[in-house]
């Protein structure tokens, strides 16, 4: 009995010897994940900044108008994002993945538009540009959310937003003296054709870029090789941080991975801003978020497919959609947005994250 209860306090010490040991090992590798995460996002963000420039001289190359030139900005910029997401989804991590875009539009929306008002102080829009896009960006809000809470597939969703998405893309592209031969009611045609005009006088100041040269295409497809493999490793890496603390997929995808993924963004909606181009922000939020949802979850949702609706995934998305509802109304009712208008919509941001937290 003796030589029995020698053995277990033999094999008691050794496991209390261990288990400080794998602590500190388990805490070394959240803190090697944790530099590795934000080298990742360092790098991704950093080059997908230059991603930006490089593709506008592109476009600016092919001739493309000042709207499509602004939606290839905003594909560059988004690269991160729906990088992350499809490498979420991929790994089978779905919830992440959904969490990474519907999150990162909820943020686009209080940067982009709250913050760009605040650092403003007033930005002018004309109210044709706010309904033509506020209505595309409603859609593919209201499709969102019927995806993630699963009352529609996947890839009924692409097809419901893609039916919108591609003709907004083509008028767009149309160069105005030849709007007139689309078979559209006339009075129909001059409304979007204004529209369209505006739209482009307020993205005009924003992306002027000059004509890009061969090295520039070059330049292009390396730099999206880095972005693609820093977010993938950010995403993996971030993943990685949120299963060792325990947190929810929720809560990594839909609020660490994409205010991270959007800092660009805000980066560049605060530089248009405090230089009075802060018109250009309302484009660039529609054009990230429908691509983002677009490239970011319905497209890899078809192949990967989407993971149950969860509590968090529906609030998110239902955040998305009231707080695209509200910025639309406040700048429609005041042909723009005030300072106040930006703080409101940040204050409602931070209760979102609040309440998501809670819900997490």
């Amino acid at each position: 009995m003796r030589r029995l209860a020698d053995g277990q306090d033999l094999i008691s010490g050794i496991s209390q010897e261990h288990e400080p040991n794998a602590t500190r090992a388990a805490t070394m590798s959240t803190g090697l994940s944790l530099v590795l995460f934000l080298l990742a996002a360092a790098v991704s963000l950093r080059t997908s900044w230059l991603l930006v420039s490089r593709l506008e001289r592109v476009g600016a190359r092919l001739g493309l108008t000042e709207a499509l030139l602004g939606m290839l900005a905003a594909l560059a910029a988004d690269a991160p994002e729906i990088t992350a997401a499809v490498s979420a989804m991929a790994s089978h991590q779905s919830r992440i993945g959904a969490g990474v875009v519907v999150g990162s539009n909820v943020f686009n929306l209080a940067a982009l538009l709250g913050l760009s008002a605040v650092v403003a102080g007033r930005i002018a829009l004309h109210r044709r540009v706010i309904a033509m896009e506020g209505a595309v960006g409603l859609w593919i809000a209201v499709v969102c959310l019927l995806v993630v809470t699963g009352a529609v597939a996947a890839w009924v969703g692409l097809i419901l937003v893609l039916g919108v998405l591609v003709p907004y893309l083509l008028l767009l592209g149309v160069p105005h003296d030849r709007l007139g031969r689309l078979r559209l009611p006339s009075r129909w045609l001059g409304w979007v054709g204004t529209a369209i005009a505006e739209s482009e006088v307020e993205l005009e100041v924003a992306f002027h870029p000059r004509a890009g040269e061969r090295r520039d295409v070059l330049q292009a497809v390396a730099l999206t090789v880095v972005v693609v493999g820093a977010s993938v490793a950010m995403e993996q890496t971030g993943a990685r941080i949120g299963t060792r603390l325990h947190w929810p997929e929720v809560l990594t995808g839909g609020l660490v991975l994409a205010a991270v993924t959007s800092i660009p963004n805000a980066v560049a909606a605060v530089y248009l801003a405090s230089r009075d181009r802060g018109a250009a922000a309302l484009s660039t939020a529609m054009n990230s978020n429908a691509l983002n949802v677009a490239a970011g979850l319905l497209i890899p949702g078809v192949f990967a497919g989407l993971s149950a609706p969860t509590a968090g995934a529906t609030f998110t998305a239902a955040g998305y959609l009231t707080i695209l509802a509200m910025a639309l109304l406040l700048a429609y009712r005041s042909a723009g947005l005030r300072r106040i208008h930006g703080a409101l919509i940040i204050g409602v941001y931070l209760v979102f994250v609040v309440i998501l937290l809670d819900i997490a």
